[in-house]
């Protein structure tokens, strides 16, 4: 087994000498593992197929699975997007840096290994000082799943991630905690509506404020994949996790586990859809650890700001 480097560096300001540690790694092949205001991602140099093809065994992640690739400014997209629609303009202008990926048409540089065969690429610009610093000094677009082993738990501290992968990639970059806790939104802005593909931070009605009507139809979770996150199951604890429609219903499943002598535990949301972005994966890898037979959780309000939550919640407890 490798030895996985850890550093440890200041959110807001980070050691420009462990920067180009770790950007040295990112240009040389290597795997680097850094935070994002949603989760800690898996970095690679998204020109590099087999930097790429690292990434996927590192994870065990299937090859239909595409990634993100992550720039430190807007200007780069032509670096790898064939062509830049209106709509990705429009939202990038606004909402980058930020936690929103845009899916254009990519550019003939892109591996195929990036975007899983399929024609287009998923684009973000971060808004974390330590992404933005290390894909700067790396020069390179990075290719950026996230930091956990497939269809697991998203890590959002860098002890998630060395839980994972210690021993499977080269760098690990410390920041403390992700700001967000919870994925991207991600959207297709190859037509004249733009398509919800992932939900996220950033709401259908913070997309529609700038670009008018948003297309929210679920996409299909077979054959070449657009987006990340489209997986039946995902975001996975180890812990089985099971649902409730009601607090009342929730409460009757962990009477009715712990008659039968199962330790049971109960997931609590929180009040705020925010809250409950920024705390729902930590609280799960906190739970995971708890040697229990199922973790119970009420499914939040379907409404648009718990969209991203349910999402995540129906895929993590989804059967395989």
């Amino acid at each position: 087994m490798a030895t996985t480097i850890f550093r440890t560096v200041d959110p807001l300001s980070p050691d420009p000498g462990i920067i180009a540690e770790a950007a040295a790694i990112l240009r040389a092949g290597g795997l680097v593992a850094f935070p994002t205001e949603t989760v800690y991602g898996l970095g690679a140099n998204a020109l590099n197929p087999d930097a790429v093809a690292r990434v996927f065994a590192a994870k065990g992640r299937p090859a239909n699975n595409p990634l993100i690739v992550h720039l430190s400014k807007r200007e780069d997209v032509r670096t790898i997007a064939a062509n830049w629609p209106e709509n990705a303009e429009i939202l990038a202008a606004v909402f980058w840096p930020g936690p929103l990926t845009l899916v254009v048409a990519k550019s003939a540089s892109v591996p195929e290994i990036v975007t899983a065969g399929g024609p287009t690429i998923a684009i973000r610009c971060p808004a974390h000082p330590v992404a933005r610093a290390l894909i700067a000094a790396a020069g390179i677009p990075v290719a950026a799943p996230s930091a956990n082993r497939s269809g697991e738990l998203s890590p959002t501290t860098a002890e998630h991630v060395r839980a994972g992968l210690d021993g499977r990639i080269d760098f690990i970059l410390d920041a403390g905690p992700c700001s967000r806790g919870i994925e991207s939104t991600v959207v297709d802005a190859t037509g004249p509506v733009v398509r919800l593909l992932r939900p996220g931070p950033i709401s259908v009605g913070d997309l529609e404020a700038v670009v008018g009507p948003v297309q929210v139809d679920a996409v299909p979770a077979d054959g070449v994949l657009p987006s990340p996150g489209l997986l039946h199951r995902h975001y996975a604890p180890k812990t089985a996790l099971e649902l409730a429609e009601s607090d009342a219903e929730a409460e009757f499943l962990i009477r009715t586990y712990e008659t039968a002598g199962l330790r049971v535990v109960r997931l609590l949301l929180g009040v705020s859809p925010a809250t409950a972005e920024t705390q729902l994966y930590a609280d799960l890898h906190e739970l995971d650890k708890g040697g229990y037979h199922r973790i119970i959780a009420t499914l939040p309000p379907y409404d648009e700001s718990w969209r991203a939550i349910r999402d995540r919640l129906l895929r993590a407890a989804a059967e395989d």
